[in-house]
C-alpha cells in the first residue's frame, strides 16, 4: 500500500468518526431548556402547591440544562395609556401617610377582547374596548375589592377579601350586582389568605394560600356550603390543572406541576433552573389552546456591563404535554410602593397583557413570549 493509499484510508476513517459521532448526538437528542431532575423536596414560597396525590417531585422526570440566554426582546405593543386621577379616562392612586399606597390591583380580558381595570380607588371598574378606548365604568359594590376576573359568559367576579369577604358577581351591561359568594367557610380558615379568583365552566372558585382552589357557588349566585377542592388552576382548554412552586429563591429554581383533568394523575412535574435570583411567581395561566405561560419576577441579568443586572419579569410559554420552554421574553416589573394583586393575564388568542405604573399614569401593554 502506497502512502497516498494510506492517507485516503486515514481521511476517509476521520470522516466516518465525524459523522458517527454527530448521528449519536442527533439520535440522542438534545436536551431541552428547564429540563431537570426534581428533589425530594420543594420547600419555597409557591403558586400552587402539589398535592400529595400528584406523586413527589423527583420521580419520573427528564433531565437537561438550564434555559438559554433569553432572545431580544419581542415588540411590546402599547394597548392602552391612561393618568391618574378620577376622569373618564383616568385611574386613581392614593398615597396616604399612614396605610399602604395604592393603585389599579388587577386587570381582566373579557371574551370580546375588551380589558377590564380595577380601579377600587375610585369605586369602579373601567372598561376599555379592543381598541384601548375608554368604553365606560361599572359601580364597585364592595369596600376594599382587590381582584377582577371575568367568566366566559362576560359576568365579571370582584374579590374582597378583607371586609365583605365575599365575591360579587356582576352584570357587565348594566352593573347590576347579579349575587355575592361569601368566600367563608369549609377550606378556608382566614379569607386573607386568599391569592385569586377563578371560573371553571359555571363554578366560581378561590385559591388558598396559591394552593388548591375551593369552590364557593357558581355564576347564578349559589353559594356552595360544602366547599368542595380542585388541585390547582384549570387550563383554559379544560384540560388540566396547574400548580407551580419555587424551590429555592436565590438559587432561582423552580417547578410547575401539571395534572391531567379527566384521569386526575400528574402529566408531568418539572423544573426550571433560572440563572437569577426568584422574587415570586407573577403569572402561571394558559390560553384557549392549552399553551402555558409563567411569569417569574426576578433580579434579571441586563447583559450589560452596568448595571450588570435589573428588576425584571422573564415570561416563558411552556408546552401542556411536558413543559418544555418553547420561547421566553423579559417584561419590565412594577417596582413603586403601591400594592398590587394582579398585574398580568393571559388572552385567549395567546400572549399577554400587563400594567406598567409609572409617575405618570398606567400603561396596559400586549407581549408574547414566542
Amino acid at each position: 500500500m502506497t502512502v497516498r493509499q494510506r492517507g485516503v484510508l486515514l481521511l476517509g476513517g476521520l470522516v466516518l468518526l465525524v459523522l458517527a459521532v454527530a448521528f449519536g448526538v442527533t439520535r440522542r437528542g438534545g436536551q431541552a431548556p428547564g429540563d431537570l431532575p426534581l428533589p425530594s423536596e420543594a420547600p419555597g414560597a409557591s403558586a400552587g402547591a402539589v398535592p400529595p396525590s400528584a406523586g413527589t417531585p423527583g420521580r419520573s422526570s427528564p433531565s437537561g440544562t438550564a434555559p438559554r440566554a433569553p432572545a431580544p426582546p419581542k415588540p411590546r405593543e402599547v394597548f392602552a395609556e391612561l393618568g391618574w386621577g378620577s376622569g373618564p379616562s383616568q385611574l386613581g392612586r392614593e398615597r396616604p401617610q399612614e396605610g399602604n399606597p395604592e393603585a389599579p390591583m388587577s386587570l381582566a380580558v373579557t371574551p370580546l377582547g375588551e380589558a377590564v381595570v380595577l380601579d377600587q380607588v375610585n369605586g369602579r371598574l373601567v372598561r376599555l374596548g379592543p381598541d384601548g378606548q375608554v368604553r365606560g365604568t361599572l359601580p364597585l359594590t364592595q369596600q376594599t375589592p382587590q381582584d377582577v376576573t371575568v367568566a366566559p359568559d362576560g359576568t365579571l367576579l370582584v374579590l374582597d377579601r378583607l371586609k365583605d369577604q365575599s365575591v360579587a358577581l356582576i352584570d357587565p351591561t348594566t352593573g347590576e350586582l347579579k349575587g355575592d359568594l361569601p368566600v367563608t367557610g369549609p377550606g378556608i380558615p382566614e379569607p386573607g389568605g386568599i391569592t385569586g379568583t377563578f371560573v371553571d365552566g359555571d363554578s366560581v372558585y378561590v385559591e388558598r394560600e396559591h394552593s388548591a382552589l375551593v369552590r364557593i357557588g357558581d355564576l347564578s349566585g349559589k353559594a356552595d356550603p360544602t366547599h368542595p377542592e380542585i388541585p390547582g388552576r384549570p387550563t383554559r382548554d379544560g384540560r388540566a390543572y396547574l400548580l407551580a412552586r419555587i424551590i429555592d429563591a436565590p438559587t432561582g429554581r423552580l417547578f410547575v406541576n401539571v395534572i391531567d383533568r379527566d384521569s386526575g394523575q400528574r402529566r408531568y412535574t418539572r423544573e426550571y433552573r433560572l440563572a437569577f435570583p426568584l422574587m415570586a411567581i407573577t403569572l402561571l395561566d394558559s390560553d384557549r389552546t392549552g399553551l402555558l405561560y409563567l411569569g417569574v419576577a426576578g433580579t434579571l441579568p441586563t447583559g450589560k456591563p452596568s448595571p450588570a443586572t435589573a428588576p425584571g419579569v422573564r415570561l416563558f410559554c411552556l408546552d401542556p404535554l411536558d413543559g418544555k420552554v418553547l420561547g421566553q421574553t423579559d417584561l419590565p416589573l412594577n417596582t413603586l410602593p403601591e400594592e398590587t394583586f394582579r398585574d398580568f393575564t393571559v388572552l385567549d388568542e395567546g400572549g399577554v397583557l400587563f400594567q406598567l405604573r409609572t409617575e405618570a399614569g398606567v400603561t396596559l401593554r400586549r407581549a408574547h413570549c414566542r
